[in-house]
């Protein structure tokens, strides 16, 4: 697995970068987010370790272009606590969050669980079929109205422990159990981000939704309304 690490204090880059080495992980290192949009260009990462201050091109510049080319997992490696940055962060595709400063065992075991989300199902995964909507497990592929629908990791990883028991209503602390895994410190407003980019992908109306259904007070449900 290939990890690309973007950032501008040397020293933290290098100290990253001999971490995830010991994991057995290759690493791409890049200075600023010019270098690192080449690196990405050159050998497409399986997830990219982002400073959000970096020279030249910004952060959350960096990551748009990022996931213009593809649904890379990006963890956020900042000394931004504030949560509005964090939420915007998280409204861009970020997969995760780490603010500065922080231990590189943390980092570490935050990349691992990452990754281990952002793994392909096995071929033969389960496959949904819905009015208007089908999801393919095994291909990760997912189509609405005949038309292919690009969804980030975490975005398909919700869709489909919602789609998997249609009508079930799901609390935001299972889905952030279910999809970000037991050890993720987020709050339910992660929940909420992703259901609204997953929405917006899906060409879902919140005001009158498809598939999407929010449960005031509790969480969300999948129902097809045609």
């Amino acid at each position: 697995m290939r990890v690309l690490v973007i950032e501008d204090d040397r020293d933290i880059r290098q100290v990253i970068a001999s971490y995830l080495e010991r994991e057995g992980l290759r690493v791409d290192e890049a200075p600023d987010g010019i270098r690192g949009l080449e690196l990405a260009d050159q050998a497409p990462p399986d997830l990219v370790i982002l400073d959000l201050m970096l020279p030249a091109i910004g952060g959350y510049e960096v990551m748009r272009r990022l996931r213009e080319r593809g649904p890379v997992p990006i963890i956020l490696v900042t000394a931004r606590g504030e949560e509005a940055d964090r939420v915007v962060g998280l409204e861009l595709g970020a997969d995760d969050y780490v603010v500065k400063p922080f231990s590189p065992r943390e980092l570490v075991a935050r990349v691992n669980a990452v990754l281990r989300r952002a793994r392909p199902a096995p071929e033969g995964g389960a496959v949904y079929t819905f009015p208007g909507l089908t999801i393919d497990g095994g291909r990760r592929r997912v189509e609405v109205d005949g038309r292919p629908v690009e969804l980030t990791y975490l975005e398909f990883e919700l869709l489909t422990t919602l789609a998997a028991t249609p009508g079930r209503v799901f609390t935001r602390a299972e889905l952030l159990d279910r999809v970000w895994g037991p050890g993720f410190d987020g709050t339910d407003r992660v929940v909420d981000v992703h259901v609204s980019g997953l929405r917006e992908r899906l060409g879902d109306d919140p005001a009158a939704p498809r598939f999407l259904h929010t449960v005031r007070g509790v969480g969300y449900r999948f129902e097809v309304i045609e």
